[in-house]
C-alpha cells in the first residue's frame, strides 16, 4: 500500500486563508513595482483605475451592503472636489487641511439628501438620488465661488514630506494606497455588526425591523460612509487636475461608477475592483478604433452582463 501524504503541510497550503494573503501579498508586490516600468500612458491609466476603484468601493457600500439603488454619486465625489479647490485657489488653505473639511462636507451632503428620502424603497429612492446629482452639477454651474460653467483652476498640488506630489507616479501611489485603504475599510464593515444589519436590511427590511433594526438610521450610515469614500476621492482628484468643471460629475459618472459597482459584482470587494478596473481598461484597449471603441465596450459589457448577470465575482450563496 503507498504510504499516505503528510496531511498537515499539504492542508496547510490548501487553506483559503492562506492561499487569500498569498495571493493578495503578490498582487500588492506587482501593484506597487508596475510605476517602475510602466511608461506615462500606462501608468496614468492604472491611476485612473485606482481613482475609479476608490469610487466604486464606496458606492458600493450604499448598493451592494445596504441595497440601497443611488444615481447622483458623483454629487458627493463633486462636494468633495469643489471643497478642496474652494479652499486651496480661493482662500490659500494647505491641501491636506482641506481633506478632513471637504470629507465633513461630503458627509453632510449624504445627511441632508439621505435623512428624508431614506423611508422611501427602490425606484423613488432612485428618482430622488438621481436629481440631487443634478442639483448640485447645477448649483456648481450658477455659483460664483465654484467658477461657474467654467470651473476652477489654479487648485494648488499638495506637498508631502518637502516633495510636491506633481508627477504621474506620485498619484499613482497616492490613489494606491488610499484603494488599499478602502478595501480595509470597506472589508472591516462588512464583517462588523453594522455590516451585518445591511445585510438584514438589504435581503428583506421589514424582516430586519420585525428583529429590531432600525433600518432608516442603518441606510443612513450606508449613505454617510459612502458619501466619506467620495469626498475624499474628490480632494486628490482635484489636487491631481489642479483644475475641475461642473462637467466632470454629470449623471453619466454616476452611471458609470454604478456600472463598475454591478459589473464586478455587488457587494464583492474584489468583483468592485474588477469591475472598476474593467471600466478604465476596455476602452483604452479599443481606443485604435477610434469613435467605434465606445460602442465595442458598450458591447462587451452587455455580453458579460448576460452570461454573468450576478457580476464577474458575484455573492457566494451562503453568503446571502
Amino acid at each position: 500500500m503507498a504510504k499516505p501524504i503528510p496531511s498537515t503541510r499539504l492542508l496547510g497550503w490548501l487553506r483559503p486563508q492562506r492561499n487569500r494573503m498569498i495571493v493578495l501579498t503578490v498582487l500588492a508586490g506587482v501593484a506597487m513595482v508596475i510605476p517602475l516600468v510602466a511608461n506615462n500612458y500606462v501608468l496614468e491609466v492604472l491611476t485612473n483605475a485606482w481613482f475609479y476603484a476608490i469610487l466604486c468601493l464606496g458606492l458600493n457600500i450604499v448598493v451592494g451592503y445596504a441595497g440601497l439603488l443611488d444615481l447622483g454619486y458623483a454629487a458627493f465625489f463633486a462636494v468633495g472636489a469643489y471643497t478642496t479647490g474652494i479652499l486651496t485657489s480661493k482662500f490659500g488653505v494647505n491641501f491636506w487641511l482641506t481633506i478632513p473639511v471637504a470629507v465633513s462636507c461630503s458627509m453632510l451632503a449624504g445627511l441632508i439628501i439621505g435623512g428624508p428620502t431614506l423611508r422611501l424603497r427602490s425606484d423613488y429612492l432612485a428618482i430622488v438620488t438621481l436629481g440631487f446629482g443634478e442639483i448640485v452639477r447645477i448649483i456648481a454651474r450658477n455659483l460664483e465661488i465654484t467658477g461657474g460653467a467654467s470651473g476652477l483652476i489654479g487648485i494648488d498640488r499638495p506637498s508631502f514630506l518637502g516633495i510636491e506630489l506633481s508627477r504621474g507616479i506620485h498619484f499613482y501611489y497616492v490613489f494606491l494606497l488610499l484603494a488599499i485603504l478602502a478595501c480595509f475599510i470597506s472589508y472591516r464593515l462588512q464583517h462588523s455588526r453594522l455590516g451585518r444589519a445591511w445585510q438584514y436590511v438589504r435581503e428583506d427590511e421589514d424582516a430586519a425591523e420585525a428583529m429590531g433594526i432600525n433600518r432608516v438610521a442603518v441606510k443612513l450610515y450606508a449613505y454617510v460612509i459612502g458619501a466619506m469614500f467620495g469626498g475624499v476621492a474628490g480632494c486628490f482628484f482635484a489636487a491631481k487636475m489642479t483644475a475641475i468643471s461642473p462637467e466632470t460629475f454629470t449623471f453619466s459618472q454616476s452611471v458609470l461608477i454604478l456600472l463598475g459597482v454591478v459589473l464586478g459584482g455587488m457587494g464583492k470587494i474584489p468583483g468592485v475592483i474588477i469591475g472598476a478596473f474593467a471600466l478604465v481598461l476596455f476602452p483604452e484597449v479599443f481606443r485604435g478604433l477610434g469613435s467605434m471603441r465606445m460602442l465595442i465596450f458598450g458591447i462587451v459589457m452587455l455580453i458579460i452582463m448576460l452570461y454573468r448577470p450576478e457580476g464577474i465575482w458575484p455573492q457566494r450563496q451562503r453568503e446571502s
